[in-house]
């Protein structure tokens, strides 16, 4: 009988091919696997993967019946067990680190629903066809695992049978930090350092025109000189550095790059060298201090489970994702979103065909996975000899949801570490997205808020220009530090010792103590733009700009600017701490608009309107040395007042997926409009030259153009009534600290982060998979802390 159901089904099963992903690890929208209660259930026509409780509501959604059911359990894993040696730098996969996982029997069969008939696998009384395509399944690399292997192994490169014989021409060539330009044209971005001569050319040519004009490979068809090197992919850490090898047609890896732009008087290795015998040294002595105090190492922590206690497995240098997310999910916004407002079964629903690559039904999924309960539980292992104050849980793997929020942003599907800051803006611009059809239900929204800068020109007259930010990066002024006395102490004891052949010891170190009062003061205190056009004096001059929050978000994240670069590209991280307020007030921290008696800049500034500020050169050029975009860096200098380098990278990075960052900046000017946005106005009926007038008085957005069209009197006085967006939530300026992300390392592209999030009245850290009591959370040493405000 069950047979002939599967005969009557064969219609509805597909032997996999190649191309196709399949599922077969875990569960498309839960964390079941095949070891889990029920095993695993793979639809044997779309290759998805669905746990015991859920496999019914792919049956309802696509009326796939056949389904191949994969069951494990546990082999008891023998205690002289030999460590496997490594071959890939991977932990996880084959051929990678051995940590020791459990393996599995597994069993198989053929399930038909809805009445979960079942035959036994294998059995060669099965159609041919079905035979066939279980054999496949089985066979196949599964798509969770591809993509493991795939992020492990992407930025694998050869090297280049040119690097070891390179012979370089000494022509008295020194290439100085910044201000390239090709040699043979005005290119300054695209640009490559021919490892032979020393010559600075721009790239190739692209499809579309952009690129640069072929220059580097004409001079590789005319010399044979064969590798060169991409400027501003050049780091101390030489192995992210970008050779290309012009006669192998590939990106290479150089062994011996650091000869080679020493040659040109880029001595990396030297610069190395220096900082470990200064600042390096002592930040190494620190190091085993911040990894133990961050993740209260040493200390007895009482492990916790149960609902949104649930640890994040680490992937491979996936902390900073895990410790971002555990914050994220502690927020009522995104909690309910995710979870409160919305079951797994309706994200299913509304999904795609293929859930693994729809951001909300991964949001879901996480949600439900950390705030549920069901995962948090000890886990269990052959001794069982663990006791509840050590018990530990294995944790849930966030690998479908990573590869949906990396599709969009390359780095984030490497498994290179990566910045938390920089993750939590692409996660927060994606979510934006998706929720772009309902704003109200956007989640995104409690932590966006506005910032107006008010520019003063000798004149006495003013301007005012508003953008909105989801963080508020604050400089940390040393100078501002409260332990003077003891840094000074601390200073001569370290000469002396020096001057001894002494080291200082971890327990003497003292570091500088500044209150956040100060950096939050910093933000808003006076400082001077160079290069400002001013419209009533006609000519460039010094302004004095000061800002200020034209709202307040119901979540306010603060990112301590701890990372700097210092001469020769090399990141440094600030030793300091800072002595944080579990309840701050930044109400005089508003910005107040327009006040009586001032005067605003005239706008008439003729062709000079759309560049009032330029873009401080020194700034691009520094930020366009670690590989970003030469227009984008013009635009983050200008939309940051030419505040510096610091300022210009964050507003980089939180603007690198605006749609129009590749606008060139004369497009932007005040006085333009989107001519699709007036073209939709008048395919409404409405005249061109009112709606041009409509779109400029709101701002570029079409529904207030259309209200400004029918009542513009009502429109002006909305406008003029309030400097806040409408879309901004807004309140008082009371906070309580709810979260922590804390880093160790040296640089945000390496090294660990930890996660502290207040709950229940007590502090939990979110270490990985390793959930339990904070005794001691390290409010003073965190790179990104979260504020929540307090409801009047």
């Amino acid at each position: 009988m069950e047979l002939e159901l599967l005969r009557s089904n064969l219609s509805k099963v597909r032997i996999p091919e190649p191309t196709n992903r399949i599922y077969k690890q875990e569960c498309c929208i839960s964390f079941h696997t095949p070891s889990s209660e029920g095993g695993l259930f793979v639809d044997m026509n779309t290759f998805l993967a669905f746990g015991k409780d859920y496999v019914g509501w792919n049956f309802e959604k696509t009326g796939n019946p056949v389904y191949l059911h994969i069951e494990q359990t546990k082999k008891p894993i023998p205690e002289d067990r030999p460590l496997k040696k490594p071959t890939l730098l991977a932990i996880g996969i084959d051929g990678g680190f051995d940590n020791q996982e459990p393996e599995y029997d597994e069993t198989y069969s053929i399930v038909i629903l809805p009445d979960y008939a079942t035959l036994p696998f294998p059995s060669v009384a099965l159609p041919e066809k079905v035979r066939l395509a279980v054999d496949a399944i089985l066979i196949a690399e599964g798509a969770e695992r591809k993509e493991q292997i795939a992020s492990w192994t992407a930025d694998k490169k050869q090297v280049s049978q040119h690097a070891l014989t390179l012979k370089q021409i000494d022509n008295g060539v020194r290439i100085p930090p910044s201000g390239w330009k090709c040699a043979k044209c005005d290119k300054t971005e695209n640009l490559w350092l021919n490892l032979t001569d020393g010559m600075i050319l721009c790239g190739r040519k692209l499809w579309d025109g952009s690129g640069g004009n072929n220059h580097a490979v004409e001079h590789y068809n005319e010399t044979h000189y064969p590798l060169a090197v991409k400027l501003g992919t050049i780091t101390s850490d030489l192995e992210g550095a970008d050779v290309f090898s012009y006669p192998e047609d590939d990106s290479v890896t150089d062994p011996l790059l650091a000869e080679h732009l020493a040659f040109f008087g880029i001595d990396f290795s030297s610069l190395q060298k220096t900082e470990m015998t200064t600042a390096e040294k002592e930040l190494d002595q620190n190091t085993n201090f911040d990894w133990n105090r961050i993740q209260e190492s040493g200390q007895e922590v009482e492990p916790l489970f149960g609902p949104g206690y649930t640890g994040l497995t680490n992937l491979g240098n996936s902390c900073y994702l895990a410790a971002t997310m555990q914050v994220i999910f502690s927020t009522n916004s995104f909690c309910s979103r995710y979870y409160k407002n919305q079951s797994l079964k309706t994200a299913f629903d509304i999904a795609p065909a293929d859930p693994t690559v729809d951001l909300n039904m991964q949001l879901t999924k996480l949600a439900h996975g950390l705030l549920s309960g069901q995962y948090s539980i000890p886990a269990v292992h052959n001794d069982d000899v663990d006791s509840s104050s050590s018990a530990k849980q294995e944790g849930i793997r966030p690998r479908m949801f990573k590869a949906v929020i990396a599709a969009s942003h390359p780095e984030f599907s490497t498994m290179r570490q990566q910045d938390a800051l920089e993750f939590f803006l692409h996660l927060i611009d994606q979510v934006e997205r998706v929720n772009a059809g309902n704003p109200e239900a956007d989640p995104a929204r409690s932590f966006k808020f506005g910032i107006e800068e008010r520019l003063q020109c000798p004149s006495g007259k003013v301007a005012y220009n508003k953008r909105n930010d989801y963080t508020l990066s604050l400089n940390i002024p040393l100078e501002k530090a409260t332990n003077k006395k003891e840094l000074e102490e601390f200073h001569k004891l370290k000469a002396q010792k020096e001057a001894v052949g002494k080291d200082i010891s971890s327990d003497e170190i003292v570091r500088p103590r500044v209150p956040l009062s100060d950096c939050l003061d910093s933000f808003s205190h006076p400082e001077e733009v160079q290069g400002f056009y001013s419209t009533a004096l006609k000519a460039r001059t010094t302004a004095i700009k000061t800002a200020g929050l034209t709202s307040f978000p119901d979540y306010l994240v603060l990112h301590m600017r701890k990372f700097v670069m210092e001469t020769g590209w090399v990141p440094k991280k600030l030793d300091v701490y800072i002595d944080v307020d579990d309840v701050i007030d930044i109400s005089h921290m508003r910005s107040k608009g327009l006040q009586p008696g001032e005067e605003l800049l005239p706008e008439d500034g003729g062709e000079e309107e759309s560049t009032k500020l330029m873009p401080n050169e020194d700034i691009v050029s520094q930020l366009a040395s670690m590989g970003f975009n030469h227009l984008h860096c013009q635009k983050a200098a200008i939309n940051t007042s030419n505040a510096g380098v610091e300022e210009a990278m964050n507003w980089l990075l939180s603007h690198m997926d605006d749609p129009d960052i590749d606008a060139p900046i004369h497009k932007e000017a005040k006085n333009e409009v989107d001519p699709s946005k007036v073209a939709t106005l008048v395919s409404f009926g409405f005249d061109e030259e009112i709606a041009r007038k409509a779109l400029k008085a709101s701002g570029g957005d079409i529904e207030k153009a259309t209200d400004w069209i029918f009542n513009p009197s009502a429109a002006a006085d909305a406008a003029t009534s309030s400097s806040v967006d409408a879309t901004l939530s807004d309140g008082d300026g009371k906070y309580r600290l709810i979260g922590l992300v804390s880093h160790m390392g040296t640089s945000t592209q390496c090294g660990h982060y930890v996660a502290h999030v207040y709950k229940e009245g007590r502090w939990v850290i979110f270490n990985d998979n390793k959930v339990g009591v904070s005794k001691n959370p390290p409010k003073d040493m965190a790179y990104l802390y979260f504020y929540e405000r307090i409801q009047s």
